[in-house]
């Protein structure tokens, strides 16, 4: 669909490209109006997602590697329940990074990642990645005294270190099958404002609600300029960024939907080939049933 594929060009971020988030606008929607506009190809572009994940699976070469990264109420949960809502649960897997367990930081920061990617033939998603490393921990550098690094003191080209770690990681399983996207759920510091009041105000949304996320929101600019520099540097041909607007929920699920089957599509997956001598058994075998009848 060309309005679909028009939304993935003009979203993605282009290898080496220095992003500036103030020139992205979190309420863009392209060339709709309106949710009941996008109503009907947000329908068909789940369907074509449920119908290449089938594809996927019986392919079984390929992974597909989903990655969520947002302040919070830019509605990555929302997101990934209502695009992944017509999929296969056999053959989908999502993983929600918290803070790092004691295991955890004992390993390398990156080994959690790894123990969570897909196996073949699967899509897997990661809400919060281990892009929260060059995140949380460069607007909070305390915290990587607990992350018992040998020289935590020395932070002089840490990130760029890291920034390279990662794009290495992530070619390492790109060159092995596994489909990598990353989406930046884009919402502004006034959107995140009316869905915190929303969270309080209804009771049902409540539980949603946490101190600590206000006082994040103390931080906004220092998030902003880590997330421009990530996305900066780890936008590759291989694992593109996708800087998603989320002021508007419909908009962001349906971006997010047609860019995944999009690229999905593009990999021209089949499913696998029957041989003749298999067609001839399975002859053999719709015979037996039907003779089951008499």
């Amino acid at each position: 669909m060309k309005e679909l594929r028009k939304i993935k060009d003009h979203l993605i971020v282009a290898p080496g490209r220095k992003v500036r988030l103030k020139r992205h606008d979190p309420a863009w929607t392209g060339s709709f109006k309106d949710e009941s506009q996008a109503r009907v190809l947000l329908a068909r572009s789940k369907q074509e997602l449920a119908r290449q994940q089938d594809v996927l699976y019986a392919d079984d070469t390929r992974a597909v590697l989903l990655i969520f990264q947002a302040m919070d109420a830019a509605g990555k949960d929302g997101t990934i329940r209502h695009v992944m809502s017509g999929v296969n649960p056999q053959g989908c897997q999502v993983f929600s990074f918290k803070a790092p367990s004691a295991e955890e930081r004992d390993h390398t920061y990156l080994w959690r990642s790894m123990k969570a990617v897909p196996e073949r033939g699967r899509i897997g998603i990661h809400n919060r990645s281990h892009y929260e490393e060059v995140l949380i921990l460069r607007v909070h550098k305390e915290l990587l005294d607990a992350r018992q690094l040998p020289d935590t003191h020395q932070l002089k080209g840490i990130w760029k270190r890291r920034f390279r770690e990662i794009n290495d990681f992530e070619r390492h399983l790109a060159d092995n099958g596994t489909v990598i996207l990353k989406f930046f759920l884009h919402v502004s510091k006034e959107e995140q404002r009316r869905r915190f009041l929303a969270r309080i105000d209804e009771e049902d949304k409540n539980w949603k609600f946490s101190v600590g996320d206000v006082q994040e929101r103390a931080r906004w600019d220092d998030y902003m300029d880590a997330y421009e520099d990530l996305l900066s540097h780890t936008s590759t041909a291989s694992a593109p960024w996708f800087i998603v607007p989320a002021d508007n929920k419909w908009f962001t699920r349906l971006a997010v939907s047609s860019i995944i089957g999009e690229t999905l599509k593009g990999l021209g997956l089949r499913y696998p080939e029957v041989t003749a001598e298999k067609k001839a058994e399975l002859q053999e075998v719709r015979q037996l049933l039907l003779a089951e009848r008499d």
